[in-house]
């Protein structure tokens, strides 16, 4: 536990780090960013912060496989918005293969 702490305490100064150098925030505000800033507000403590970001590493894999699996429900259910995003794959690759 005091290991995975330190780990996040260092993913979360590493963030803070590349986010005092950018040049557009705008591009980099993702929910860690988020996060970050509130507590520099003062909304949020640094253990509130390390918190939510170990929350999100810990849960993450569990609520995307669910979320995944009802996205792609839903995409069954509607085809033609299936056949949208095929194209707009089609457009936005062209002819690379596709890669994980």
């Amino acid at each position: 536990s005091k290991d995975l702490k330190g780990a996040m305490e260092l993913l979360i100064e590493q963030k803070r780090q590349k986010l005092s150098t950018v040049e557009k925030l705008d591009e980099h505000m993702d929910f860690a960013s988020q996060l970050i800033f509130a507590q520099n507000r003062g909304d949020l403590t640094a253990e509130n912060v390390n918190q939510c970001v170990l929350e999100m590493m810990i849960a993450a894999p569990d609520t995307l496989s669910v979320t995944l699996f009802f996205m792609l429900i839903l995409i069954a259910e509607h085809p033609t918005v299936e056949e949208e995003m095929m194209r707009e794959i089609e457009t936005v690759v062209g002819k690379q293969e596709l890669q994980s």
